[in-house]
């Protein structure tokens, strides 16, 4: 159900190589970077990444013997099924097996707030550099730099870490303070430039926006990226932009060629190794960590979230026709997660095709059966004409099963069955109140429907406020809604009335 992330080699020319084919310049390069980022899932999926691959590539790399920095560009803590039970700790017990010499935070390191994420700080064994993000007083947090400046082949290098400007409003960062990220950067740079470096390496989960920004500014030689979860890689002759995929699926290593000059400048070039991890052997040591955490999943998912007072429909020929109770459940778990005024969610996306009784108890396993594709939720401001739109789109094909059938939270509507595809919708109102189509509303849905899926591409008209790659969960968030929310009342309906 989620879609394809797009994968992008640009401006590379020769230099793009298979991993294992050698280097593309003469002689053995000066120092080596390697990045991942964006890593969620501890397995591999189809054969390609998890952290046993992951490890595996940073493990060959380091015993290469050339000087390498292995940098993360963030967003690992969450959303998994496993951090929604620990918080992200298997992820830094993960990581720890073979840790990245920085480690910039992303938002989602972020989604259980901040007394969360300084304990996953305190457990890594690796550094964290985020020079934007500061206390709600200004001051630097503990176990946090600005910058570093090391040597890597006897070359001074800077490393400035860059963290999301709009973390808060994309996860749970409390009053913690995210600033300018460009601005942010340039100063860094300019005084690590000050300081002796003759490189500087810029960390940075930013949208690629941002890095095409960094990109025209030179305000660094490389720039590692993480946060678009696609595969980039763009040399331009004077800067480097690269970011790897998203779940380790590729992880990409810069080999970096330095020719010093005379009056302490430097001349270099740079090639790159693109290690696509279906062809990675994993690491055994990490692989019997993650046997060993997939079997506490396992245990966990029969655990009991709440039980319900009424029947819970989640059929298939129910849930892509007519209001269905399981979708008002996901739909109200979707408005309340993100604090919006209505919550969508397509009846296609719903698969467990059961009808629970009246007090059946609903455990974590049953959720990931009834949403098992992966995907988040998201949040956007639209106006009430967009809106209107996709109420539309949701009841197209009324009168037979459809996918795109929308399941409502925060809106009731009337339907005219005998009305052409278009004009169906009779009244829609929110909270108590019609429609307005000038209005801005705020409403929740999936990463699905925002990036098109089932036609539902007019969300992404207004306001992005939580994107595909920054919300949680869409499993975890009914999930958590049942427990605070459980016992479930019986099904009350009414949301969704069509005419005779």
């Amino acid at each position: 159900m989620r879609p394809t992330r797009r994968q992008t080699v640009a401006g590379l020319g020769a230099s793009v190589l298979a991993a294992g084919t050698g280097a593309a310049l003469a002689g053995a390069p000066t120092f080596t970077l390697l990045l991942v980022n964006d890593i969620y899932a501890m397995e591999a999926v189809e054969g390609r990444g998890g952290f046993a691959r992951l490890n595996a590539v940073v493990k060959a790399e380091r015993a290469r013997g050339v000087p390498l920095l292995y940098a993360h560009a963030g967003d690992s803590f969450s959303p998994s099924l496993m951090s929604g039970f620990d918080r992200g700790a298997h992820i830094v017990e993960l990581l720890n097996l073979a840790p990245p010499d920085v480690f910039v935070p992303g938002n989602h390191e972020f989604d259980f707030g901040p007394a969360v994420f300084a304990e996953r700080r305190n457990e890594a064994r690796f550094p964290f550099l985020a020079a934007n993000l500061r206390g709600p007083a200004g001051e630097r947090l503990p176990g946090l730099e600005d910058a570093r400046l090391i040597e890597l082949g006897g070359i001074r290098v800077g490393l400035v870490g860059i963290a999301l400007q709009s973390t808060p409003e994309k996860s749970q960062s409390g009053n913690l303070r995210f600033g300018p990220e460009i601005e942010t950067l340039a100063r860094e740079a300019d005084t690590l430039r000050k300081a002796g470096a003759q490189m500087i390496v810029g960390i940075a989960h930013t949208a690629r926006v941002t890095d095409d920004a960094i990109m025209r500014a030179r305000l660094v030689d490389i720039l590692l990226s993480g946060h678009d979860h696609d595969l980039c890689v763009r040399d331009d002759g004077q800067a480097v932009l690269v970011e790897s995929s998203h779940d380790a699926h590729s992880v990409t290593a810069i080999d970096v060629f330095v020719t010093p000059r005379a009056d302490g400048t430097v001349r270099w070039r740079a090639a790159f190794r693109i290690h696509d991890t279906a062809e990675v052997t994993p690491d055994p040591e990490t692989e019997a960590v993650v046997r060993r955490l997939a079997g506490e999943l396992s245990r966990e998912l029969d655990v009991v979230l709440g039980t319900t007072e009424g029947p819970l429909d989640s059929r298939i020929a129910t849930v892509r026709a007519r209001e269905a109770s399981f979708g008002d459940l996901v739909a109200d778990a979707v408005r309340a997660g993100t604090g919006a005024e209505i919550g969508l969610m397509n009846g296609g996306g719903i698969r467990g095709d059961r009808l629970y009784p009246a007090g059946a108890s609903l455990t974590r396993r049953d959720i990931l059966s009834e949403l098992p594709f992966g995907n988040t939720t998201v949040l956007v401001a639209i106006d009430g004409a967009t809106l209107r739109d996709a109420l539309e789109n949701g009841y197209r094909d009324l009168g037979r099963t459809s996918g795109r059938f929308l399941q409502v939270s925060g809106v009731d509507v009337i339907l005219d069955p005998k009305a052409p595809p278009g004009r169906r919708v009779v009244s829609a109102r929110v909270g108590g109140a019609p429609l307005d189509e000038a209005r801005t509303y705020r409403v929740a849905a999936n990463d699905f429907m925002l990036g098109g899926g089932n036609d539902y591409g007019m969300l992404a008209k207004g306001r992005v406020l939580i994107g595909g790659t920054d919300g949680t969960l869409l499993a975890n968030t009914v999930m958590a809604y049942i427990r605070v929310h459980a016992p479930l009342p019986a099904e009350t309906g009414g949301r969704i009335r069509v005419l005779p």
